[in-house]
């Protein structure tokens, strides 16, 4: 249908339309078979190219015909106007010729040839006889070319640059969001607590737009976000504990602040006893930090109507940091966990970085 359309159109449209659509698609595709390397890609460009070509070729020779015309058809042209021309007829006369030596004597003029000289002969009898109708118009074939192409080329040219001025929303996946909609009351636990964060504090703290980059893998965007108002287990609500965690396709951060009275000496104490490994001590901002390594824990839920979920299984290995809430390492502390499914872990120096940027968002309590 498409094709049939396009040869309805006039020849001075036609062909400059085909022109700039066959020569913007053949440097695109050769643009792109470039870049990528395809060789497919580049004979289909290489088509489309010698397509143009041609065209631009047929173009100019019709340029040059309707500029100059071949001799047989101006031969043509020339006897075709003078058989067109009127011949002068014979004027009939009256009565005998008159004597030459008496003169000549005016003849009187019939009413046939009065009207014919009545109209006025131009002077020297060789000048252009008015011809009858007026000559068709001829329209200016560079004119037509040059606005088709020009018309043509301006929707190819806004074709092209419209992917680098205007956002492709649907495209490129957005960044989430720790917005929390449901707005879900706080626990006593945070009334009681002065200056505790919330959950979502906490998770526009960890959320920052250079995390991936900050974890080596800078053109990965997070999948899921998350904070919650917790509290820690095991103090029957008292102690406010929330918590924020980000998941990349390769690793995944959690951060979580608790607001008891356990110092980070006591809870470097506590890690010797239990089965965490890689134990060492240092200071993050001026206040005691602890790394250590512990694997976590793999839950399977089973979602198919059973009762009964899978067991509890040992899941990949991960790096924490925990770093005092203060200087004088009152009590309370912020962990700052990395892992991932694969089982690698990035370096110690992406925690301490991480810790940077979130830390000064978290505010020191109250001395007591």
């Amino acid at each position: 249908m498409l094709g049939f359309l396009i040869r309805l159109l006039p020849f001075w449209v036609r062909e400059p339309l085909l022109i700039a659509v066959g020569s913007v698609f053949g440097v695109r595709i050769m643009y792109l078979a470039v870049s990528e390397h395809n060789r497919v890609a580049a004979g289909i460009g290489l088509v489309f190219l010698v397509a143009t070509a041609v065209r631009v070729f047929v173009v100019i020779r019709a340029l040059r015909a309707r500029r100059h015309p071949s001799p047989a058809a101006s031969v043509g042209g020339a006897a075709a106007d003078v058989t067109a021309q009127p011949q002068p007829q014979p004027q009939p006369q009256l009565g005998h010729q008159p004597h030459p030596q008496l003169g000549h004597q005016p003849q009187p003029l019939l009413g046939h040839q009065l009207g014919h000289q009545s109209q006025p002969l131009p002077e020297g009898g060789n000048g252009p006889r008015p011809r009858p109708g007026t000559p068709e118009k001829k329209h200016n074939a560079w004119g037509q070319a040059f606005a088709a192409v020009a018309v043509f080329g301006a929707i190819a040219a806004v074709l092209w640059l419209s992917p680098r001025f205007v956002p492709s929303g649907n495209n490129t996946p957005q960044p989430a969001s720790c917005s929390d909609e449901t707005h879900e009351a706080l626990p006593k636990a945070y009334k009681n607590t002065p200056k505790a964060v919330t959950g979502e504090e906490l998770c526009n703290a960890l959320n920052r737009p250079d995390l991936a980059k900050l974890l080596g893998t800078p053109g990965e965007t997070a999948t899921t976000v998350s904070g919650t108002n917790g509290t820690a287990p095991l103090t029957d609500g008292k102690v406010a504990q929330p918590e924020a965690e980000v998941r990349f396709d390769t690793y995944t951060v959690n951060v979580s602040a608790t607001y008891n009275d356990l110092s980070t000496e006591q809870y470097v104490k506590l890690m010797k006893f239990g089965n965490e490994q890689n134990i060492r001590t240092l200071k993050v901002l001026g206040r005691p930090a602890v790394l250590a390594s512990d694997y976590t824990m793999k839950i399977e839920i089973n979602l198919g109507g059973s009762s009964t979920g899978g067991p509890v299984e040992q899941g990949p290995l991960a790096r924490t940091l925990s770093v005092a809430l203060d200087r004088h390492d009152r009590g309370g502390f912020c962990d700052i966990t990395v892992w991932s499914t694969s089982g690698a872990l990035p370096d110690d120096s992406v925690l301490l970085d991480i810790a940077e940027n979130v830390l000064p968002k978290i505010p020191e309590p109250p001395a007591r």
